[in-house]
C-alpha cells in the first residue's frame, strides 16, 4: 500500500531523471547555437529545456533551482527575442549555468545546501543579469514593459484600485482526465502563494449521478481572487503543466467588464449557471469592491489592452505547443533497471528450459513433441531478441556528451578542434554503454592533449589550422567497434620505446615492430608527457582504459601514422547476457563459440595431423597461411580418437583455426559469469547451462587468437616484448 510520501518520492525521482534529460538537451542546444547562431530551433530547444526545469522544480518547491534557472531562462528569452546577441562571454556563462543547475539538482534531497554552491548561484546570477543588460532583480525583462503599460492604463481609469493592488481573477475548470494523468489541482493553487496570496477561492463541483460516476474522473472548478505583483507570464507559468488538462482563464487587475462578460458566456456555454457564477463572484469581492460585472464600461484603450492580452496568450500557447512538439519522451516508458535485469534473467532461464525440451524431444523421437519443441524454440528466440532489444541503447547518446568536452578542452589548450561523429545509431547493451563512457572520456582528452597540435604547429606542418577528432561506431563480425581517431601528430614510436627502456620494461637491445611498441602505452604508470597537466601526464589512465575494456570481454588496439594521426579501436561483444553460440566438445567438456565469429568448419588439415604433439602451428587454407590451436592439448585433455574438425574463427581481419573433437551446431547461449575461483582459466569468458543440465564453457576467441599468434611468432624466433600485453592474452596460459 502506497502512502502520499511514497507517491511524492516516486514523482521526485521522475523529476530528477527528467531534469537530467533536460540538462542534456540544454547543453546540446547551446553547443548547436554556438556552431550556428542563426539556428532558431537550437535556441528553442535550449529555452524549452531551461523553462521545463524551472517549472517542474517549482512544483516540488526547489526554490534554489527555480531562482537560478529563471536567470538563465531570462537571458535565453532575451536572445530569442533579439534583444541580446550571442557572444563568447554569453555562451560561456550559459554553459556554466547549465553546470550550476546540475549542482543545484544534486542538492535537492539535502536538508541544507552547500554555501559555496549558493554563492556561485548568486555571483553567476549577477553575471547573467549583467549580460542581458539588467542590474536589478530578475524578472524585469518583458514584464517591466507590461507593468509600465498597466500603470498608464491605471492612471486613466477612474476605478483602478484593483489594478494598483495587483488583484487578479483566475477561473479554472479541470479536465475529466486530470486526476487520471497524475495532476493535483491543490498543488498548483498552493504554488501561487510563492509570489502572491489567494484572497478568495470558491470551488465548483459538477458531480454526475452515482450510476454514471467514475471515481477517477475530475469534476472540479475554481474561481480565485489572487493578489500579486507578478506579471501575467509568471502566473501563466504556474499552470503551464496543467494547460492540456484544464480550461484556464486569467483576467488582469485592469480587466474590463467586457472581459468578465466574455468569461461568463464561455463558462455558461460549458455548463455553469450564469446566476450561480455571478453569485460566486459577488462572494469573492472584497470589502468596498463592487461586483466585477458592474464596473463602468471600458475606456477606448480597452481594445488595445485586450489585443495585448491576446498576444501574450498566443505567445504562451506557442511555447506550450513547441514544448509539446519536442516531447518525444511521451512515446517512451521509463522502466526500473532492476526490473529489466530480472526480465532478462527469466528469458535466460526460458532459453535453457527450451534447450532441455528440444533434447527430450530428440530422445523420445516423437514427431509431435519435436514439432511443439521447435515452435517453442522459435518463440523463445523471438522473446530473447525482444528482451535484449530493451537493453540496447544508441551509442550516440554517449557520443553527444563529448561535444562539450571537446569544446572546453580545446579552448583550454588554445586549439581549434572539430568533433566528427558517425554511427551514433549503433546500439550497444546499456550496461556496456555506462562502463565504456569513462574509457572513451580518457581517450578523447588524451587525443586533444597529446595528439592534435596547436593551430600554429599545424599550419607550419602544412595542415589545416583546425584539427579533427572523430568518434565512430559500427558493427563488424558480431561485435561493436568504437574508434577514437585524430589527425594529429600520431604516437612517437622512439619516445615510447625510450621510456619503456628507461623504466626497465624491455631490454635495450630488443627489436620491436610498431604493433609491439604502441601497446606499451597501456602499461601501468607509463607516460611520455614532459609536463604534468590537469588533463594528462601523470602516468595513470591508459592502463585503466585497457582494464575496463577487457572487463567487458573487449579488446583495444592502436594504430598510428607519424604526422597523420592515431586511432584507438575498441572492439566489444554485442551483449553480455545472451548470444547465438556454436556448440563444440573437446574430450568430456563442451565449449561454446560465439556464432558470429565462426567463418567455416573443415576437416583437420594434414599440417595439423602431421604434428599431433604441437599445441599451436600453422596450416594452409586455400593459399593463406593461418595459425591454429589444438584445443585438446591447449586445455590438457587426452587426445580423442576418430574424426576431428577444425573451426575457422575470425575477429576483424584476423583468422585462426581451432581443432575440436566434435561439432554440435548452433546453440542459444545464456552467458553466466565465472566465479572468481575460476578466473585462472585461460581464454574462457563465461559459462552456460545446456539443456541436459551440464555446464559448457564460453570461449574467449580474442584470448585464443592472442595465444596462437604469440606461439607462432615465438616459433619463428621473432622478438617479443615481455609483459607488453601485445600478444599475450589477459588470462595467460599454464603451458605457455
Amino acid at each position: 500500500m502506497f502512502d502520499d510520501d511514497d507517491i511524492l518520492n516516486a514523482a521526485r525521482e521522475g523529476f530528477i531523471e527528467e531534469a537530467r534529460d533536460m540538462l542534456a538537451q540544454l547543453e546540446q542546444g547551446l553547443l548547436a547555437l554556438e556552431a550556428d547562431p542563426a539556428d532558431a530551433e537550437a535556441m528553442n530547444v535550449a529555452f524549452r529545456a531551461a523553462h521545463t526545469i524551472k517549472g517542474t522544480a517549482g512544483l516540488f518547491g526547489y526554490d534554489a533551482v527555480v531562482a537560478f534557472t529563471h536567470e538563465a531562462e531570462s537571458l535565453l528569452d532575451a536572445m530569442r527575442s533579439g534583444d541580446v546577441g550571442l557572444s563568447d562571454p554569453i555562451m560561456a556563462a550559459l554553459l556554466q549555468s547549465r553546470d550550476q543547475i546540475g549542482q543545484l539538482m544534486a542538492e535537492v534531497d539535502q536538508a541544507a545546501g552547500d554555501p559555496a554552491v549558493a554563492e556561485t548561484s548568486r555571483v553567476l546570477g549577477q553575471t547573467l543579469r549583467a549580460l542581458r543588460g539588467e542590474g536589478g532583480q530578475a524578472g524585469a525583462g518583458a514584464g517591466a514593459a507590461a507593468a509600465d503599460a498597466a500603470d498608464a492604463d491605471a492612471e486613466a481609469d477612474a476605478d483602478a484600485g484593483d489594478a494598483a493592488s495587483g488583484l487578479w481573477h483566475l477561473s479554472i475548470r479541470m479536465g475529466q482526465d486530470a486526476l487520471r494523468n497524475g495532476l493535483d489541482p491543490l498543488s498548483f493553487i498552493r504554488y501561487l502563494d510563492r509570489f502572491g496570496s489567494v484572497t478568495g477561492i470558491r470551488t465548483l463541483q459538477r458531480v454526475p449521478d452515482l450510476a454514471t460516476l467514475d471515481p477517477e474522473d475530475c469534476h472540479l472548478g475554481f474561481e480565485i481572487r489572487y493578489r500579486s505583483d507578478a506579471d501575467r507570464a509568471r502566473i501563466e507559468q504556474v499552470f503551464e503543466f496543467l494547460a492540456e488538462d484544464a480550461s484556464i482563464r486569467i483576467l488582469a487587475p485592469d480587466a474590463a467588464p467586457e472581459d468578465y462578460e466574455a468569461l461568463l458566456a464561455e463558462r455558461e456555454a460549458g455548463g455553469d449557471g450564469r446566476d450561480g457564477l455571478l453569485s460566486l463572484w459577488q462572494a469573492l469581492a472584497g470589502p468596498g469592491e463592487r461586483p466585477f460585472i458592474e464596473r463602468r464600461k471600458a475606456d477606448p484603450d480597452t481594445d488595445r489592452r485586450s489585443s495585448a492580452v491576446d498576444d501574450r496568450r498566443t505567445g504562451t500557447a506557442d511555447r506550450r505547443a513547441g514544448h509539446a512538439g519536442g516531447g518525444e519522451d511521451a512515446r517512451f516508458v521509463r522502466v526500473r533497471a532492476d526490473k529489466l535485469d530480472h526480465l532478462i534473467d527469466l528469458i535466460g532461464e526460458l532459453v535453457i528450459a527450451s534447450s532441455g525440451a528440444e533434447l527430450v524431444a530428440r530422445t523420445e523421437q516423437s514427431p509431435r513433441f519435436s514439432e511443439v519443441a521447435l515452435r517453442i524454440h522459435d518463440l523463445v528466440q523471438e522473446a530473447r531478441d525482444g528482451a535484449l532489444g530493451l537493453r540496447m541503447v544508441p551509442i550516440g547518446e554517449t557520443f553527444a556528451r563529448f561535444h562539450r568536452v571537446v569544446r572546453d578542452v580545446s579552448k583550454q589548450l588554445g586549439k581549434d578542434v572539430e568533433l566528427q561523429i558517425s554511427g551514433g545509431d549503433t546500439e550497444l547493451d546499456k550496461s556496456m554503454v555506462e562502463t565504456i563512457a569513462d574509457p572513451l572520456m580518457h581517450l578523447v582528452r588524451n587525443s586533444l592533449d597529446h595528439g592534435v597540435e596547436s593551430p600554429a604547429v599545424r599550419e607550419a606542418a602544412g595542415k589545416p589550422a583546425q584539427g579533427r577528432l572523430g568518434l565512430h561506431a559500427y558493427h563488424e563480425s558480431g561485435s561493436i567497434v568504437i574508434e577514437v581517431s585524430d589527425d594529429g601528430k600520431g604516437l612517437d614510436r622512439d619516445r615510447i620505446l625510450a621510456k619503456a627502456i628507461e623504466k626497465g620494461l624491455i631490454a635495450p637491445d630488443l627489436e620491436l615492430t610498431d604493433e609491439q611498441v604502441y601497446p606499451l602505452i597501456f602499461l601501468p604508470g607509463f607516460s611520455t608527457a614532459e609536463a604534468v597537466t590537469n588533463l594528462s601526464g601523470r602516468g595513470v589512465g591508459m592502463d585503466v582504459v585497457k582494464s575496463n575494456v577487457e572487463s567487458l570481454r573487449g579488446q583495444i588496439t592502436v594504430a598510428s601514422q607519424p604526422g597523420r594521426g592515431a586511432t584507438m579501436q575498441i572492439r566489444l561483444p554485442l551483449t553480455l547476457a545472451m548470444i547465438d553460440g556454436f556448440l563444440t566438445s573437446v574430450g568430456p567438456v563442451s565449449y561454446v563459440l560465439p556464432l558470429a565469429v565462426v567463418a567455416e568448419c573443415i576437416d583437420v588439415p594434414a599440417e595439423c595431423r602431421s604434428q599431433p604433439e604441437r599445441t599451436c602451428g600453422t596450416f594452409d587454407l586455400r593459399g593463406e597461411v593461418l595459425p591454429y590451436v589444438d584445443m585438446s592439448l591447449f586445455y590438457g585433455h587426452a587426445p580423442a580418437g576418430g574424426r576431428r574438425s577444425l573451426v575457422v574463427v575470425r575477429d576483424g581481419p584476423t583468422r585462426i583455426g581451432l581443432v575440436v573433437d566434435r561439432l554440435h551446431g548452433e546453440h542459444q547461449t545464456v552467458i553466466k559469469p565465472l566465479s572468481p575461483i575460476f578466473r585462472h582459466l585461460k581464454a574462457v569468458s563465461g559459462s552456460t547451462i545446456l539443456g541436459s543440465g551440464e555446464v559448457a564453457l564460453v570461449l574467449d576467441v580474442q584470448g585464443l587468437m592472442q595465444h596462437a599468434t604469440r606461439a607462432v611468432a615465438a616459433s619463428r624466433s621473432l622478438p617479443r616484448a615481455a609483459g607488453t600485453g601485445v600478444a599475450a592474452p589477459s588470462h595467460g596460459h599454464p603451458q605457455a
